[in-house]
């Protein structure tokens, strides 16, 4: 079975805009929905800043709180910006509000701007990964465990408690990225799911068999590492609609463009749904539609309408 979801960037919107998006998903037989982890909006020049993006931590609280059906999650939260065993006590808060409903996605960050803008140390990417790698170990801990020790290069807990602990007895934890020689080895090794954005279905299929490789050889079983791909979406009912929508991605992302157009569905309905069967041949399960403000509530309309019904 093929699950859908839809990850929403607070970015260039208003609460009210992300509330309508959220009860749509909510009640139209998606099975996520999901926020970013960013400062900033992402835009053309990122080195802008301006514009409104709301806080991460707080915003998926909301949307807890605000839906009833879906998995809520985070695509993904960055290591650096909370430390781990303060960033574990507030999803065990979340789940207690969303009902048991929580995904936590974690990842090592990368957006240098918004780490030099808010004074927090952009390490080298070996460093960032090594945070990560501390870090889920002390939120899973935190999670199952009635206190935890840990001491390591970047992050040290004594005796710390996480009450009360979620609602679930083992909460899925998602590594989200692509580096193929550690951060498929640790998604392997440490989590429950995998998440990456905008690479095409060859390149995911690719990466998809990596991370089989390295469940192997850390004795676990390849099927108990969930498969997920963030793809865009500019679709239309009609081919000058779909047109009309790639438009818009250009003028939203610019030269970017080219980079993130091999993991995004476009086009008509029958174009986009032979893509999502191209995904799911590469061994994605889940399906997750990144969208951000200013949201296309139309083309999302169109999807629920034409695309969804045909993987049911």
């Amino acid at each position: 079975m093929t699950f859908f979801g839809v990850h929403t960037g607070q970015q260039n919107c208003s609460y009210d805009d992300l509330r309508q998006i959220w009860h749509l998903v909510d009640r139209s037989g998606f099975h996520w929905l999901s926020i970013w982890d960013h400062f900033y909006p992402a835009m053309i020049d990122p080195s802008d800043g301006s514009g409104p993006c709301f806080e991460a931590v707080s915003i998926m609280t909301a949307l807890a709180a605000e839906t009833t059906r879906v998995r809520i999650g985070s695509l993904v939260y960055c290591m650096a910006y909370r430390h781990p065993a303060v960033l574990a006590k507030a999803m065990a808060t979340v789940d207690h509000i969303s009902g048991g409903r929580m995904e936590l996605g974690l990842g090592a960050g990368w957006n240098a701007i918004e780490f030099d803008a808010y004074g927090i140390p952009f390490l080298p990417i070996k460093d960032r990964l090594d945070q990560l790698e501390e870090g889920v170990q002390i939120i899973r801990s935190m999670f199952a465990e009635e206190t935890t020790t840990f001491s390591g290069k970047h992050y040290h807990v004594t005796n710390a408690r996480c009450e009360p602990k979620p609602l679930q007895q083992r909460p899925r934890i998602w590594i989200g990225g692509q580096g193929e020689k550690r951060l498929l080895r640790m998604t392997a090794k440490y989590a429950d799911g995998w998440s990456v954005p905008f690479i095409s279905p060859a390149e995911y299929g690719r990466k998809n068999q990596v991370l089989t490789q390295w469940c192997e050889k850390e004795g676990r079983r390849p099927e108990d590492v969930l498969r997920s791909i963030n793809v865009g979406l500019a679709i239309g009912r009609t081919e000058a609609e779909a047109r009309r929508k790639r438009e818009q991605l250009e003028e939203q992302f610019g030269v970017a463009l080219a980079l993130l157009e091999p993991g995004m569905l476009i086009g008509t309905p029958p174009q986009v749904i032979d893509r999502i069967g191209e995904y799911v041949s590469a061994g994605a399960d889940w399906i997750m539609l990144a969208v951000r403000g200013p949201f296309d509530v139309e083309g999302l309309h169109v999807f629920i309408d034409a695309v969804l019904p045909a993987f049911r």
